[in-house]
């Protein structure tokens, strides 16, 4: 085999085992699925969904990744779990699970930044003029964001996100227009690495 065949096959190798980890290749979940999680979900006491709202989210999955808005404000002064930490310290302590449950499932952060200034455009809602930060939070699947949610330690952590707040609004939207896809970058560094590698093969064999 020639060094540039190598190459590509090599390169094309490292895109698709990335494309195939970073992508839902299970489908939708199937009615047992959810049936199960809806049982299961139904045995905790305080659950941080509604349950009609949970059915409708897990019977409505197309099998597509999908991203999490979230706006949050900071609790200046929390109470209860956690008592005597900032709001920050608890968010924290919310994020050490999270963070490792998300990226081992492809899942990530794509955006999160502070609020500049209060609401500017706010129609049909009251009590939401003042924000702290937002961020988008990618999921490869709703699969995904539920086994996450299904741990026990997710309800022992989540006390901690809950008392940090004093609101936070979060909702799934699924991706239509994205530039920030992972797929597509890598495809393009991988294609310009194979390129410039390639370069200096092709000089060699038309000196030979």
């Amino acid at each position: 085999m020639n060094p540039r065949t190598l190459l590509w096959i090599v390169l094309t190798v490292l895109y698709a085992g990335f494309f195939f980890w970073y992508t839902n290749t299970e489908g939708p979940l199937s009615d047992e699925e959810v049936q199960a999680l809806l049982d299961r979900y139904s045995q905790n006491d305080e659950p941080a969904t509604d349950l009609a709202t949970l059915e409708h989210f897990m019977r409505s999955d197309t099998g597509n990744q999908f991203i999490m808005v979230n706006v949050l404000d900071l609790n200046e002064n929390p109470t209860g779990v956690g008592e005597g930490k900032t709001a920050q310290e608890l968010l924290d302590h919310y994020m050490e699970y999270m963070y490792p449950a998300l990226f081992s499932r492809a899942s990530h952060p794509i955006f999160v930044g502070q609020a500049v200034a209060p609401a500017m455009d706010l129609v049909g809602i009251e009590g939401a003029e003042n924000w702290d930060s937002g961020a988008l939070m990618r999921y490869r699947s709703r699969r995904d964001i539920l086994e996450i949610a299904n741990n026990p330690v997710f309800a022992e952590r989540h006390d901690h996100k809950l008392a940090a707040l004093t609101k936070t609004i979060a909702y799934p939207v699924e991706v239509q227009i994205s530039l920030a896809d992972p797929r597509f970058h890598l495809a393009l560094i991988l294609l310009i690495i194979g390129l410039i590698l390639e370069k200096p093969m092709v000089k060699r064999t038309s000196e030979k």
